[in-house]
């Protein structure tokens, strides 16, 4: 028997877009169901000012597709020279809706980011002043530190000093991979949300190391241990407005990532919504995909939630291309590992 369901024009509040010939291959994925997205600016070199951060915008706005109905919402890259300044006159322009920042060597292209906390003191007070939020990408990258406990040890030797000092800096933990990072979501009434990614849902560290390596399940932060993905799938369905979707859909070509040293990044932009709905559906939470996806990431960022409405109706298995092909070489899809049988009505 088919089923529907109506909701809201979803966003997705953390996206890689990349830029040139790969840009203009992935982004129409995005652009066919999301009316807005946090666009990273992790490119080389970094989105660091608002003078690239338009320019970059306007790369994008180029590269859509004729009649697509998608807004970039951009972000500067935190840098321990960034000019408090310049990111309020970004912010207050529109141009941005967000800063990263990017713990150096934590993550694809993050090679400029903050290695000295202290320096970026007068940005965090400026922004926690005119109330622009900051990203985090929410690793440590001290060697010391086993890869799969470094989302919670930033919590506690970054992330909360930086919030204790900086009152009312609202921040965005994003994608979250562990039970710590949801409980100290959980312990914080304000300033604080989190958006988690639809492969964070759905994979375990078993899907990249079991049965040989799987380098398209590879990505960072690296997917954990069972009763963390569970974890995350609760939180995600509970209704709770503080967790919101942010897919990290980051494309690489399939030589970059099937290689002795392959990127991280998961490409899902093309089959989230399906994915999202399979894994709702599973926890008997249909009725709060609309909260997840289309209106708890809107109320954090303090802008209305979309007009518009996609419908999703369920039937027989969805068909998506095993790969994207783009200018820059092949990108793979996301499999989650199961049939898909909702599909968004439509092109």
């Amino acid at each position: 028997m088919t089923q529907t369901l109506t909701i809201r024009r979803p966003d997705d509040w953390h996206l890689h877009l990349r830029d040139g010939a790969m840009m203009q291959g992935v982004l129409p994925e995005s652009a066919r169901h999301f009316a807005r997205a946090i666009v990273m600016p992790n490119l080389i070199p970094p989105v660091v000012t608002s003078r690239e951060a338009a320019a970059y915008r306007d790369r994008i706005l180029a590269a859509l597709p004729e009649g697509a109905d998608f807004t970039p919402l951009m972000t500067l890259y935190l840098t321990e020279d960034t000019d408090p300044a310049d990111v309020a006159a970004a912010h207050a322009s529109g141009l941005i809706a967000a800063v990263k920042l990017y713990p150096a060597g934590a993550t694809t292209n993050s090679a400029s980011g903050v290695t000295d906390f202290d320096k970026v003191r007068p940005v965090l007070e400026k922004m926690a002043e005119i109330g622009c939020p900051l990203c985090v990408h929410g690793e440590v990258v001290d060697p010391e530190i086993d890869i799969f406990d470094r989302e919670a040890v930033f919590i506690d030797r970054v992330l909360d000093p930086i919030r204790r000092a900086t009152p009312g800096l609202r921040v965005v933990m994003e994608h979250l991979t562990t039970a710590d990072g949801v409980e100290y979501v959980k312990a914080n009434e304000a300033d604080l949300g989190a958006t988690i990614t639809t492969h964070h849902l759905i994979i375990t560290r078993n899907h990249i190391l079991v049965g040989g390596i799987k380098p398209h399940y590879y990505c960072l932060p690296v997917a954990k241990r069972a009763r963390h993905r569970d974890t995350l799938v609760a939180a995600a369905t509970s209704g709770d407005a503080r967790f919101f979707l942010g897919t990290d859909s980051a494309p690489h070509t399939d030589p970059n990532k099937e290689c002795a040293c392959g990127c991280a990044g998961i490409f899902s932009a093309t089959n989230t919504l399906s994915c999202l709905a399979e894994v709702f559906e599973r926890e008997g939470a249909l009725d709060q995909l609309e909260g997840f996806a289309s209106l708890n990431g809107p109320a954090f960022y303090r802008m209305p939630p979309n007009e518009d409405r996609i419908t999703l109706t369920k039937g027989a298995p969805v068909v998506y291309p095993e790969k994207i092909e783009t200018g820059a070489g092949p990108v793979t899809l996301f499999d989650p590992g199961f049939p898909l049988h909702w599909r968004v009505e439509g092109p």
